[in-house]
């Protein structure tokens, strides 16, 4: 059963593939965009079947072996964490698979762009289940390159090009330092499964291998995950990328990059080792981003530094450690995937239909596109943590955590950037209800199925955000399976 299901996503682009091409020889060409939204449906049942499959295991983890039996072959281990990670992937892949039916009607190709769209999301849940390194730094590398080709779809323009070849070579020296710490690991455990590395490393202490393999996973994850130095692919690759794929890259291509790097850091390290550096960088990342993204006149280039801003939040739960900074990391991940995969739908239907991304130009397109400009209402106000929203609950615990191990300036620090960030969001909100230019007054709202997506997605952030207990349950969870190496290693090595 669980290998069926296991099969079900693996799967999944070559079917997008073979019926794109039926579709096309048969003239039937809207077969790949429906058989994708299937199977991305069918993509979202198979992980919540996982989920109780999961929940009736005596050990709350699954365990498939990839040809021969742990740790010695390569294998999935289903924790809570990894169907928390593969759910909120499947949902948002879902969502920019149905709105993508609409954006994308007027492209070529499509169906290479479905099947790399369905190979992404089958990368980002592989990483999610892995249970060694090996099987990890595949599916890494599947969700890398698919994300690359995505960014540089629209390669009739040189803008898609260059973003997409900028954005390749820095995940390539990330990809490579990854393999550097995975080889140091190697080398110091003797093996690349994950439970076996905790049984031999966690407790081993800070020596000077340790610390370089810690500084190597740091820099190789920060690059996918766009944590400040290592961010500028990200502010080039979402203006360039069609914008269900700057939904996907800000909403779980980055924090599935976070995902790798916690899970690595707190099956191997001591969190004492890593937590003040994971302190200094949230500092540096979140005030850069929040600071330029008050410059910018690009709507979707301010979203993309608005998301390497939430990965500072981010990183101060990391920091923070414990039940209740995993808890409000996992949460926000999830929150973040819908409130920014919400801006960037809602920034694509408007620049679509008005035909500029410039905030100015867009000046009183509220009035022509009112629903479209309520759901981008929601998803900023959800993005700067207003109570009622999604946002509030997951930032409250972000910033609360980084309280138990001392670090109250850390607090003060995002609660400031948080505020900062209101004052582009503000900015957005204000353009879009002005009075409307001539020019505007003939836009359109954006199709149906687009804005189904944007209200279902708006509804479940306020959904979440004045009923967050479900979540909330969930997200601890995922953060109890993290810190519960015992559990995870006995499942291996009993």
């Amino acid at each position: 059963m669980v290998m069926g299901l296991e099969l079900l996503f693996m799967f999944s682009p070559f079917a997008v593939v073979l019926f794109g091409l039926l579709g096309e020889k048969f003239k039937v060409p809207k077969l790949r965009e429906v058989v994708a939204i299937i199977l991305s449906a069918f993509t979202v049942v198979s992980v919540w079947m996982l989920y109780n499959l999961q929940q009736a295991s005596p050990t709350k983890i699954l365990v498939v072996a990839l040809g021969g039996a742990p740790p010695l072959g390569a294998c999935f281990e289903i924790d809570m964490l990894s169907i928390y990670m593969a759910f909120s992937a499947a949902l948002l892949g879902l969502f920019a698979t149905i709105y993508s039916y609409s954006y994308m009607k007027h492209d070529t190709r499509l169906t290479e762009y479905y099947t790399l769209l369905s190979a992404l999301v089958t990368g980002i849940i592989g990483v999610s289940f892995a249970g060694d390194f090996f099987t990890f730094f595949v599916f890494w590398e599947l969700m890398g390159i698919a994300s690359y080709v995505l960014v540089a779809f629209r390669k009739e323009n040189w803008g898609p090009v260059e973003a997409g070849f900028k954005y390749m070579v820095m995940g390539a020296v990330g990809s490579t330092m990854l393999l550097l710490g995975i080889a140091l690991i190697y080398g110091m455990a003797g093996t690349v499964n994950f439970a076996q590395i905790s049984n031999s490393l966690h407790t081993g202490g800070a020596g000077l291998w340790m610390m370089v393999a810690m500084l190597v996973f740091i820099v190789g994850f920060g690059v996918k995950s766009a944590i400040v130095p290592l961010h500028t692919w990200l502010p080039d690759a979402h203006p360039e990328a069609p914008s269900p794929i700057s939904a996907m890259l800000s909403g779980i291509l980055i924090e599935t990059a976070l995902y790798g790097l916690t899970r690595i850091l707190y099956i191997v390290f001591p969190t004492a080792d890593f937590s003040l550096m994971i302190a200094g960088l949230a500092v540096v990342t979140m005030s850069f981003a929040n600071i330029v993204a008050v410059l910018q006149t690009d709507i979707k280039r301010m979203l993309a530094y608005s998301s390497i801003s939430q990965m500072g939040y981010m990183l101060v739960g990391v920091a923070g450690g414990g039940i209740m900074g995993l808890t409000g990391v996992f949460l926000h991940i999830f929150n973040h995937s819908l409130m920014k995969g919400l801006a960037f739908f809602s920034a694509g239907s408007i620049s679509e239909e008005s035909g500029t991304r410039d905030i100015d130009k867009m000046r009183g397109i509220a009035k022509v596109m009112p629903i479209t400009s309520v759901t981008m209402f929601i998803a900023l106000l959800g993005l700067g943590g207003v109570p009622g929203t999604a946002g509030f609950i997951s930032k409250y615990l972000l910033f609360g955590s980084a309280l138990a191990p001392g670090y109250w300036w850390l607090t003060i620090i995002a609660v400031l950037n948080s505020a900062l960030s209101m004052v582009y969001y503000l900015r957005v909100m204000k353009a879009l209800v002005g009075q409307p230019k001539e020019a505007l007054k003939a836009t359109k709202e954006a199709p149906p199925l687009m804005l189904g997506v944007t209200v279902a997605m708006a509804t479940l952030i306020i959904l979440f955000g004045i009923w967050p207990a479900p979540m909330i349950a969930y997200a601890t969870e995922a953060a109890k399976a993290l810190l519960n190496l015992t559990n995870y290693v006995k499942v291996i090595l009993p």
